[in-house]
């Protein structure tokens, strides 16, 4: 693990940092202020330096700039209490890799932020609203499978509803396997034509189809060495059910267009929000491809199985936003998190991410705050005039107006509304199902 120097002049938060972190088994040490912290440096080299700003001698800001004048590759994360927002701007501009809002009580904030940091997290995704948060009893049984199964190279399908981070926990997979250091290559295969999906996965021939004017490897050949993630599989075509399960069986493929038979060294990771057996029932899927995918299956339980999660989920995504939004005081009140706490996520993390991220654009102040009125649309000449429409009428005229805006294009709507196309998709789906609800009633 990770070499880490702690810097404060609380006594306690030093122990309490040092304390979390050895218990994930990093090199911990610590100082009490920037000097000392610049004498241990010069001692021993570190892979982290968590500090705070305010500090006797030689305060955080002095020592940030020192690292980054002298040790310019250890990363650093910054203790910051409410209300030092010009201090943790200027940290931010110095490369400030994550801030913890002080006081800090939860070991899981920390844990995360300094995985992070380091670059190591593998459930630490590149969008946040796939982040998974391990708290929960549920969350530790499944982090326990996966490193359990991880270094072997077994077969693991991945199941739960949309938005739970099955392809966060395919990449903690990824990480935690002897293949670590080989590729990853992730392919949704809900998201592109039967033609097209097979040409992704297994490469074309030139001359194997119009337009295919040079030969190319497919994500199989990519990831040689390494992990490949199969998302939505339970929507592959029948004949790519077929040509799939071949190279599951035999490790070999190959190229569309082409003769010459090419080995597949990858270590698969499968994920689908469907039930798999049904679709195997109904003879929509075929039975032999599902048990050779779900040699070890893995249930991602949804966020209102654990809504102890919402809590430091919800700390983790807002720690994100400061530095996104450029905001670095912004915080969660306790009303907030209450309310939070209580909230259904039908989308789970990546909805409760949305929410959070929508809240904090129509938030004033630093203090989140939920009840932030959203613009509403506007209102036909002769429609009457309500007073504040709910988030959810606001969110579907604002879906109305983007695919309006790109003649019903539904990926350019989802762009311009900064979520994911399977997230719109969902929305509209809602939406749909709860007007024809409200006209059985009419």
């Amino acid at each position: 693990m990770a070499r880490i120097l702690v810097v404060d002049d609380e006594e306690d938060l030093r122990a309490f940092c040092e304390a979390t972190l050895k218990g994930v088994g990093h090199d911990v040490s610590t100082a009490a202020d920037g000097v000392e912290a610049l004498e241990a440096l010069e001692r021993r080299r570190v892979d982290l330096v968590l500090t705070d700003l305010r500090m006797p001698r030689l305060d955080g800001e002095a020592l940030l700039r020192q690292v980054r004048a002298t040790w310019p590759d250890i990363a650093v994360v910054v203790l910051t209490a409410h209300g030092s927002v010009s201090k943790a701007v200027e940290a931010m501009r110095l490369g400030v890799s994550d801030f913890i809002e002080k006081p800090v009580e939860s070991p899981a904030a920390l844990r995360t932020a300094v995985a992070r940091a380091l670059g190591r997290d593998p459930l630490a995704d590149a969008t946040t609203e796939t982040r998974l948060s391990w708290g929960a009893p549920a969350m530790v049984a499944v982090e326990t499978a996966l490193r359990r199964v991880a270094p072997t190279d077994a077969t693991v399908l991945l199941q739960g509803e949309s938005g739970v981070g099955k392809e966060v926990a395919a990449r903690a997979i990824h990480r935690w396997s002897r293949r670590a250091e080989g590729p990853f290559a992730a392919i949704n295969c809900a998201s592109l034509s039967e033609t097209l999906l097979e040409s992704e996965l297994f490469g074309h021939e030139r001359g194997a189809f119009t337009g295919a004017v040079t030969q190319r490897a497919g994500h199989i050949e990519a990831a040689s060495g390494g992990t490949f993630f199969l998302d939505e599989v339970g929507e592959l075509a029948p004949s790519l059910q077929a040509k799939l399960l071949r190279v599951l069986q035999e490790n070999e493929y190959t190229r569309v267009g082409g003769t010459r038979t090419l080995t597949a060294n990858v270590r698969w990771v499968a994920a689908t929000n469907r039930e798999l057996l049904a679709a195997v029932s109904a003879g929509r899927f075929r039975a032999d491809l599902y048990h050779r995918l779900s040699v070890f299956p893995v249930h991602i339980p949804p966020l209102r199985e654990r809504r102890e999660d919402i809590a430091p989920l919800a700390q983790a995504i807002v720690a994100k936003l400061r530095v996104r939004l450029g905001r670095p005081g912004l915080r969660l009140t306790d009303d907030t998190l209450a309310t939070l706490s209580a909230m259904p996520f039908p989308g789970n993390v990546r909805d409760l991410s949305n929410t959070l991220e929508r809240a904090a654009i129509l938030s004033d102040g630093d203090a989140l705050r939920l009840d932030a009125p959203l613009p509403a649309a506007p209102a036909a000449p002769d429609a009457p005039r309500n007073s504040a429409p709910t988030l959810e009428e606001a969110e579907r005229a604002a879906i109305v107006q983007a695919l309006q805006r790109h003649d019903g294009n539904r990926k350019r709507a989802a762009e311009h509304l900064g979520m994911g196309l399977r997230t719109l998709y969902e929305k509209l789906k809602r939406a749909t199902a709860s007007r024809r609800e409200h006209l059985e009633r009419g």
